[in-house]
């Protein structure tokens, strides 16, 4: 992934597991040194809706731990695994805020992980303990559906064609256009291990010339950090 980038001069924000971290340090210390940003992806990549406050505070502060000691710069950023701050467990926005979290990205503006009624643009959620930037990742409507186009299986599915025309229509009205992806999508040739149907499309689904395809999504649209975002204020 850090090759592709840079292959593409592009910087990106890196959301890691602290579990991983902890692991694998100099893994940290090679993002950062490449230019790009760090955020955190939880400690244990437990979804968000499953712990109680105190749980999913102490599993922050372990990641947050974790990476400041491999040598990241203070993680002002969070993303909970699987999109998992929902209406179920919007009392995460308020934790995030009060440890000095200032921009997540955990809110998908689509049915399955999230709601349709999810903002579709980078805006300000006010919390207990002060304003915190909700980034959601770009969809788009297709299919009579809203469809996750910045990541994932819709990502994959797409055509370079397709991804940047939706990207050139989110910024002909001023937005950002955000990408995610997982390092593992772009192995061919992943280890196979058996899922639930739903899990299985998920994960291997057209994951063959996913590199190829991304990397002439990256070369022909401008793409930053997410802290480099122009700010957008809002509730």
């Amino acid at each position: 992934m850090l090759d592709l980038l840079d292959g593409a001069g592009v910087h990106a924000t890196f959301f890691v597991v602290g579990w991983i971290a902890e692991r694998h340090p100099q893994l940290v210390a090679d993002v950062a040194a490449a230019g790009h940003e760090i955020g955190s992806h939880s400690h244990l990549h437990r979804k968000v809706y499953e712990l109680d406050r105190d749980a999913f505070r102490a599993d922050l502060r372990a990641s947050l731990a974790a990476l400041a000691a491999a040598g990241a710069p203070w993680a002002a950023m969070f993303r909970a695994p699987e999109w998992s701050i929902n209406d179920r467990s919007l009392w995460a926005l308020d934790v995030l805020a009060a440890e000095g979290v200032r921009i997540d990205a955990s809110m998908a503006p689509v049915k399955l992980v999230g709601s349709v009624h999810y903002p579709r643009y980078p805006h300000v959620r006010n919390t207990d303990a002060g304003p915190i930037k909700e980034v959601p990742p770009l969809v788009a409507d297709r299919f009579r559906q809203v469809m996750p186009m910045g990541w994932g299986w819709g990502l994959r599915m797409s055509s370079p064609r397709r991804i940047l025309r939706t990207i050139d229509t989110a910024n002909r009205l001023g937005l950002p256009a955000v990408l995610t992806i997982h390092p593992w999508e772009l192995d061919p040739h992943p280890p196979r291990v058996t899922l639930p149907a739903r899990l299985q499309f998920a994960h291997y689904f057209r994951l063959s010339g996913f590199a190829r395809r991304l990397t002439e999504v990256l070369r022909h649209a401008s793409f930053g950090r997410i802290s480099d975002m122009t700010p957008i204020s809002g509730t």
